[in-house]
């Protein structure tokens, strides 16, 4: 599988990545961005890069001519401040996220983030980190529980329904696998909803993994973190790809610049071209905001 960055040219555009500059890749993932933020940050400019998902940290090996330049870090960005601390890593020049999960995890990371393949329902970033899984809030969480992630992470308007199916079916046999969860939804839901465009398991399945992961949450303590670590004239670059990320980056841009703490620079978000959208459809959806520290 070909790992292809989202908004690669623009991140180096609007983070003003130059040579000798230091930046912060706070989502690493298979590190594209990273990548192409050293390419151009030659020959002394350095990232520090901090993946959440120990498997991906432990599988990338940086090169030879890389290592004194590049600094992994398997945490959250939620401890963003201290990593930075703790790695004397100064001055930050700009900082990205990249939010949400990669590719890898849809396609090879077994553990139930797509409907399309069936794999347990664990939805977990880290494994080793995060107590509850997909399976178990399905079939512990009361309904309404359900009801509320399915309703207020997923904007599923069907979420009611949904979470009532599920209760029931739990009844008989416990729902385990990422397939018995999309054959309750396409049975549940009204026949021209299971037409649309977007799968009618899509918005359910983000729900689980943003509740499993916390992930609304841990986005408002990376950003509040990312002012603490950047200087005047240092930027903050946010990529998001569903309506509840990047409203709640916009808000926050919005807060911060009403605040005389930040400058917004993106007015609207950028978003792919046609042609990046060809050779990378998962590209579609991305949104790009950018903001500058007063």
């Amino acid at each position: 599988m070909i790992h292809r960055s989202v908004l690669a040219k623009e991140i180096i555009q609007y983070l003003k990545v130059e040579p000798n500059k230091n930046f912060i890749d706070a989502t690493f993932g298979q590190g594209g961005h990273t990548l192409a933020i050293l390419e151009k940050t030659k020959p002394n400019g350095k990232v520090l890069a901090i993946e959440y998902d120990p498997i991906l940290y432990r599988s990338f090996t940086p090169s030879p001519g890389l290592q004194k330049r590049l600094i992994l870090i398997n945490d959250s960005y939620t401890n963003l401040e201290k990593i930075v601390k703790d790695n004397n890593f100064s001055p930050v020049h700009g900082i990205l996220f990249d939010l949400g999960v990669s590719m890898w995890h849809f396609k090879k990371s077994r553990r139930g983030f797509s409907f399309q393949k069936n794999e347990i329902l664990d939805m977990r970033i880290n494994p080793y980190k995060e107590k509850i899984p997909a399976y178990k809030i399905i079939n512990e969480y009361p309904e309404q529980e359900i009801e509320k992630i399915l309703r207020e992470f997923g904007e599923e308007k069907f979420a009611k329904r949904i979470a009532k199916a599920i209760v029931l079916q739990r009844k008989e046999k416990p729902i385990l696998t990422t397939l018995e969860l999309v054959e309750i939804v396409e049975r549940t839901v009204p026949r021209w909803y299971r037409k649309q465009r977007i799968h009618c398991a899509t918005r359910v399945f983000q729900a689980l993994r943003i509740a499993v992961n916390n992930e609304l949450e841990n986005i408002k303590k990376g950003l509040e973190q990312s002012l603490k670590v950047l200087f005047s004239g240092s930027r903050i670059a946010v990529i998001s790809f569903h309506s509840l990320e990047d409203r709640l980056v916009k808000k926050f841009f919005k807060e911060k610049a009403s605040n005389n703490i930040l400058k917004i620079i993106t007015k609207k978000p950028i978003v792919s071209s046609r042609e990046e959208i060809i050779t990378n459809p998962a590209s579609r959806s991305a949104k790009l905001r950018v903001a500058e520290l007063i």
